[in-house]
Protein backbone atom coordinates (compact mmCIF):
# COMPACT_ATOMS: atom_id res chain seq x y z
CA UNK A 1 0.00 0.00 0.00
CA UNK A 2 2.77 2.59 0.72
CA UNK A 3 4.78 1.63 -2.33
CA UNK A 4 1.11 2.51 -4.46
CA UNK A 5 0.85 5.61 -2.12
CA UNK A 6 4.59 6.69 -2.82
CA UNK A 7 4.27 5.95 -6.60
CA UNK A 8 0.80 7.86 -6.71
CA UNK A 9 2.55 10.87 -5.14
CA UNK A 10 5.81 10.77 -7.35
CA UNK A 11 3.47 10.15 -10.30
CA UNK A 12 1.05 13.66 -9.32
CA UNK A 13 4.56 15.72 -8.94
CA UNK A 14 5.92 14.65 -12.29
CA UNK A 15 2.99 15.18 -14.37
CA UNK A 16 2.54 18.82 -12.13
CA UNK A 17 6.14 19.78 -13.13
CA UNK A 18 5.46 19.16 -16.88
CA UNK A 19 2.15 21.53 -17.28
CA UNK A 20 3.92 24.10 -15.25
CA UNK A 21 7.25 24.06 -17.56
CA UNK A 22 4.83 23.67 -20.59
CA UNK A 23 2.93 26.83 -19.37
CA UNK A 24 6.06 28.40 -17.89
CA UNK A 25 8.36 27.73 -21.45
CA UNK A 26 5.38 28.15 -23.96
CA UNK A 27 5.92 29.98 -27.02
CA UNK A 28 2.09 31.40 -27.26
CA UNK A 29 2.48 34.77 -26.82
CA UNK A 30 3.77 38.30 -27.93
CA UNK A 31 7.30 38.65 -28.73
CA UNK A 32 8.73 42.18 -29.33
CA UNK A 33 12.00 43.58 -29.75
CA UNK A 34 13.29 47.21 -29.89
CA UNK A 35 13.50 48.78 -33.86
CA UNK A 36 16.60 49.60 -34.91
CA UNK A 37 17.07 53.56 -34.97
CA UNK A 38 13.53 53.87 -33.18
CA UNK A 39 14.25 54.46 -29.82
CA UNK A 40 11.44 52.96 -27.24
CA UNK A 41 9.36 51.28 -30.08
CA UNK A 42 8.87 47.95 -30.28
CA UNK A 43 8.38 45.27 -33.44
CA UNK A 44 7.31 41.49 -33.35
CA UNK A 45 5.09 38.78 -33.38
CA UNK A 46 2.14 37.42 -31.81
CA UNK A 47 1.36 33.65 -31.70
CA UNK A 48 -1.83 32.37 -30.44
CA UNK A 49 -3.05 28.83 -29.46
CA UNK A 50 -4.81 28.39 -32.63
CA UNK A 51 -1.79 28.62 -35.08
CA UNK A 52 -2.70 32.11 -35.81
CA UNK A 53 0.26 34.78 -36.10
CA UNK A 54 0.42 38.46 -35.95
CA UNK A 55 2.70 41.02 -37.01
CA UNK A 56 2.97 43.60 -33.98
CA UNK A 57 4.12 47.05 -35.57
CA UNK A 58 5.62 45.58 -39.36
CA UNK A 59 3.05 47.10 -41.72
CA UNK A 60 5.29 45.09 -44.91
CA UNK A 61 5.84 41.55 -43.07
CA UNK A 62 2.46 40.29 -42.19
CA UNK A 63 2.83 37.28 -39.99
CA UNK A 64 -0.45 35.07 -40.91
CA UNK A 65 -0.02 30.87 -39.28
CA UNK A 66 2.47 29.72 -37.45
CA UNK A 67 3.66 25.86 -36.50
CA UNK A 68 5.83 24.17 -33.93
CA UNK A 69 7.75 21.31 -34.64
CA UNK A 70 10.30 20.36 -32.03
CA UNK A 71 12.86 22.88 -32.35
CA UNK A 72 11.51 24.28 -35.72
CA UNK A 73 9.01 27.33 -36.05
CA UNK A 74 7.45 27.69 -39.46
CA UNK A 75 5.98 30.70 -40.00
CA UNK A 76 3.89 31.88 -43.23
CA UNK A 77 4.36 35.44 -43.83
CA UNK A 78 3.19 37.81 -46.69
CA UNK A 79 6.19 40.59 -47.58
CA UNK A 80 4.18 43.70 -48.75
CA UNK A 81 6.23 46.17 -50.39
CA UNK A 82 7.54 48.00 -53.52
CA UNK A 83 4.21 47.15 -55.17
CA UNK A 84 4.75 43.42 -54.70
CA UNK A 85 3.69 40.68 -52.35
CA UNK A 86 5.25 37.56 -51.72
CA UNK A 87 4.13 34.68 -49.47
CA UNK A 88 6.41 31.98 -48.16
CA UNK A 89 7.21 29.85 -45.07
CA UNK A 90 9.87 31.05 -42.81
CA UNK A 91 11.78 28.60 -40.68
CA UNK A 92 13.30 29.25 -37.71
CA UNK A 93 15.31 27.39 -35.36
CA UNK A 94 14.53 27.83 -31.94
CA UNK A 95 17.62 28.18 -30.19
CA UNK A 96 16.33 29.64 -26.46
CA UNK A 97 12.98 29.47 -25.25
CA UNK A 98 11.96 30.40 -21.81
CA UNK A 99 9.63 32.14 -19.73
CA UNK A 100 10.56 35.83 -20.82
CA UNK A 101 13.07 35.15 -23.78
CA UNK A 102 12.73 33.57 -27.30
CA UNK A 103 16.00 33.22 -29.90
CA UNK A 104 15.23 32.33 -33.18
CA UNK A 105 17.85 31.55 -35.53
CA UNK A 106 17.29 31.91 -39.27
CA UNK A 107 18.48 30.08 -41.87
CA UNK A 108 19.51 32.86 -43.61
CA UNK A 109 22.03 33.46 -41.19
CA UNK A 110 20.84 36.10 -38.56
CA UNK A 111 19.27 35.69 -35.24
CA UNK A 112 15.82 37.09 -33.44
CA UNK A 113 16.32 37.92 -29.97
CA UNK A 114 12.45 38.64 -28.62
CA UNK A 115 11.02 39.20 -24.73
CA UNK A 116 7.59 38.36 -23.81
CA UNK A 117 5.53 41.71 -24.11
CA UNK A 118 3.88 41.57 -20.55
Amino acid sequence: MKKVLLAAAVLMIAMVACNEKKSKDSIIGSWVMPIEGQPGKMQGIKLEENGEAFSINMATLVYKYWKQQGDDLYLTVKSIGNGMEIEGIDTLKIEKLTADSLILNSNYGYILRYVREK
